[in-house]
């Protein structure tokens, strides 16, 4: 965890409460800071954050309720490591889910709210060009901005909270079966789906979020693999 750790700014340990020691984790999660399967110790985590090791057992255990760290009997937690077939549920979930959130914050949504998806737009294209991990991670939270802002448009806290977890997971799941090194969500999809919403067609605005959803999915290697020994998997 350590490099991961050292990616999260010094005002990251700043707030010490369980929900703040949470987001920070889970940002790390979604920007791809921390990779599946790496190791959570609840020493470790206090340390970052300067807090007890009850703080950070409690901060583990709320992302453990969110499907993003998995905790093992005697083995301690890590970032999870979801299966293809929870990756396909995952997405599964947000085909049903973010149709019916875009709908809802067309109801909701203002010139100034156009504008700010606007801008996440700008942004994610201008992340596009640079190079460098740093640059690459801002692309990928700019990326699952878009997502999350247009479910605190909708004004349903609920779906708001239920997206965030979405993301996150969808992120982890990039990171393992991810084929491409291009954006994990379409920039040019982003901005389709923005004039839809502008120019009230609903339900284009909607088939355009599911062919979305569909293209992230599409990107990855979800095939099932054998398990081989070592022999085995030397063998020419």
């Amino acid at each position: 965890m350590k490099s991961a750790a050292s990616a999260m700014s010094h005002d990251d340990t700043q707030d010490t409460g369980v929900p703040q020691i949470r987001d920070a984790i889970r940002d790390a999660i979604v920007e791809r800071r921390l990779s599946p399967g790496t190791k959570l110790s609840e020493s470790d985590v206090g340390n970052l954050f300067n807090v007890s090791r009850t703080l950070a057992r409690a901060a583990l255990q709320a992302l453990s309720y969110e499907g993003l760290v998995s905790v093992e009997k005697n083995r301690g937690a890590f970032v999870a490591y979801p299966s293809p077939d929870e990756a396909r549920q995952i997405f599964a979930a947000r085909r049903l889910v973010e149709p019916g959130i875009l709908r809802e914050a067309a109801v909701h949504i203002t010139r100034s709210d156009i504008e700010h998806l606007k801008q996440l737009l700008l942004e994610e294209g201008r992340l596009m060009g640079e190079r460098g991990q740093t640059a690459r991670r801002a692309e990928i939270k700019a990326s699952g901005d878009f997502h999350l802002t247009l479910a605190a448009i909708s004004g349903n806290a609920i779906m708001q909270r239920f997206m965030e977890e979405l993301v996150a997971r969808s992120s982890l799941v990039i990171a393992l079966y991810g084929q491409s090194t291009v954006s994990s969500c379409g920039h040019a999809e982003h901005g389709d789906i923005i004039e839809a919403i502008e120019s009230g067609e609903l339900d284009r605005a909607c088939r355009l979020m599911l062919h979305h959803i569909a293209h992230i999915e599409a990107d990855l290697d979800l095939r099932e693999r054998k398990s081989v020994g070592l022999k085995e998997a030397f063998e020419l």
